[in-house]
């Protein structure tokens, strides 16, 4: 049997659990117990057969990509639009998706205010980088991991930047895996433009065939130049209209804020050319009696020095000059900040954080800051899910079951805190009795790295290294009060001792 074809039915086995469904998972996991049978979670086909022929029952009609016949599962998952649209895909990609991602990135080349939140929420994405958490050490896995992660440059925060970048710009992040033929092993993980990419799916909204789920269109012959198999490219989507359709794909952040991004930018330059037009002083000249003539040698003279920081004016007729102001309602901009504000409620960075805080109360801004923060763990999770999917694949190429460990592939900062936000939360975890690589994981810390690097006499400690070890003022009588050994700085919970009745934390010596 193909060695990858193997891979994919172990995979396959992978995808009846939590770890693969939705992405990369064709619903069709039931198979006839005289076509395959299921050991330790891995799907192992007969011998001598080709799991990804129709005839042998493991995946769904070749044909519309309908439910297998062993499940309960009827009907159709797509709308009646995308069921239409998945026909005209046999000859291009989406093109509703393609203009939106062209007006985004049109977007971010000529606006600032969008190359912000782009760059912003990119960066607060991978900030700490990516982590392995293991509930059991192992050096092992975490060997791998750390091979794994220089061969795709998961270590540096460009590479993750851009991935998150084109995430957010794109609605999808297509991820294709690269092997290494003599070695088995991933080389690289290369991101694909989404906007070329068409998922090979029946009008049932499932992949016709799995080993030829994705194709890559030229634009420019508007031909198929390659094709990828389900396993060779991961799709990650963000807010598809459908997440059961595997042809449903995702939409940029900014999507639904582009038609008020062109009345912005309408109404700014609009702005511009009023100011420009109606802002200057103006001069009113009356002259009594005079000719045609009379007027254009005067109109000549005045205009030929209006240059002129002075310039005054002699007549010699009866005649006046009268000076005009310009607009004095230039400042009436209630149009302009109505729009920024709707262009803003439809970004995940919060207006205060991009500099417009005029008029913005400071608790209100919190508030925000807070739903900002919680966003930006729902990319985190979003886009980690596609590097440890690669990482699953890693070790299947090596020869070891994923299954056999508890771990996860994260972000090391879940929260954009600053240093001393972080480390109050780690001492109040501390305080309720966590387990201390739980705490190091939980402030953005590599816990296995700590570990290492600890001296053996402070290994079983329970406080960080370098924590406080002087006393401060005795805690409010409600306060949690654990015990510790003595000579150990103790950690309290102070209830309400924090604003906005939140708890604060004191450190005492035992």
């Amino acid at each position: 049997m193909n060695p990858i074809q193997d891979i994919w039915n172990r995979l396959r086995g992978r995808s009846a659990s939590s770890a693969m469904t939705g992405v990369g998972d064709t619903g069709d996991v039931g198979v006839p117990a005289a076509a395959a049978q299921r050991s330790s979670g891995t799907l192992i086909a007969p011998a001598g057969t080709n799991p990804f022929a129709p005839e042998s029952g493991v995946f769904p009609d070749a044909q519309l990509g309908a439910a297998a016949t062993d499940t309960t599962e009827q009907g159709l998952r797509v709308t009646p639009e995308n069921r239409l649209r998945y026909l005209y895909r046999w000859m291009y990609p989406d093109p509703s998706l393609r203009q939106a991602i062209l007006d985004v990135r049109q977007m971010d080349r000529t606006d600032g205010r969008v190359k912000q939140i782009h760059s912003r929420v990119a960066r607060d994405i991978v900030k700490g980088g990516l982590t392995l958490q293991m509930a059991v050490p192992s050096p092992r896995l975490q060997r791998q991991w750390d091979r794994f992660q220089r061969a795709l440059q998961l270590n540096r925060m460009d590479k993750l930047k851009s991935d998150a970048r084109g995430l957010l710009m794109e609605g999808n992040l297509p991820y294709q895996w690269v092997f290494d033929k003599d070695t088995m092993n991933i080389v690289g993980g290369v991101r694909m433009p989404s906007e070329t990419i068409a998922p090979n799916v029946g009008v049932s909204g499932r992949f016709i065939d799995v080993n030829d789920a994705y194709h890559q269109i030229d634009m420019v012959t508007g031909t198929i130049c390659a094709r990828f198999a389900l396993w060779q490219l991961l799709l990650v989507r963000f807010d598809p209209d459908n997440f059961d359709d595997m042809g449903c794909m995702g939409r940029p952040y900014l999507d639904a804020a582009r038609t008020t991004w062109r009345k912005l930018a309408m109404t700014e330059e609009d702005l511009v050319i009023r100011r420009d037009q109606r802002a200057p002083l103006r001069f009113s000249h009356v002259l009594e009696g005079a000719s045609d003539e009379d007027m254009k040698r005067y109109r000549a003279d005045v205009e030929s020095r209006g240059g002129e920081i002075t310039t005054d004016f002699y007549l010699n007729r009866k005649g006046q000059v009268t000076a005009l102001q310009g607009d004095a309602n230039l400042d009436q901009i209630g149009d302009v900040v109505h729009l920024l504000d709707t262009f803003f409620s439809g970004s995940p960075l919060p207006k205060g954080l991009a500099g417009y805080t005029e008029g913005l109360n400071r608790d209100i801004l919190e508030d925000l800051t807070t739903q900002y923060f919680d966003e930006v763990d729902v990319l985190q999770d979003t886009i980690s899910f596609a590097y440890e999917q690669g990482f699953r694949l890693q070790l299947l190429l090596q020869g070891v079951n994923p299954d056999n460990f508890d771990f996860k592939v994260v972000f090391a900062e879940r929260r954009t805190e600053s240093p001393n936000q972080a480390a109050d939360r780690g001492l109040k975890l501390q305080a309720l009795g966590v387990p201390q690589d739980v705490i190091w994981e939980q402030v953005g810390l590599n816990a296995a790295y700590i570990k290492s690097r600890q001296a053996p006499s402070s290994a079983d400690s329970n406080a960080p290294n370098g924590a406080a070890t002087k006393g401060v003022a005795p805690p409010a009588p409600n306060a949690v009060q654990p015990t510790a050994p003595t000579g150990k700085p103790v950690v309290r919970i102070v209830e309400g001792g924090a604003s906005k009745g939140e708890s604060a934390t004191a450190i005492s010596s035992g």
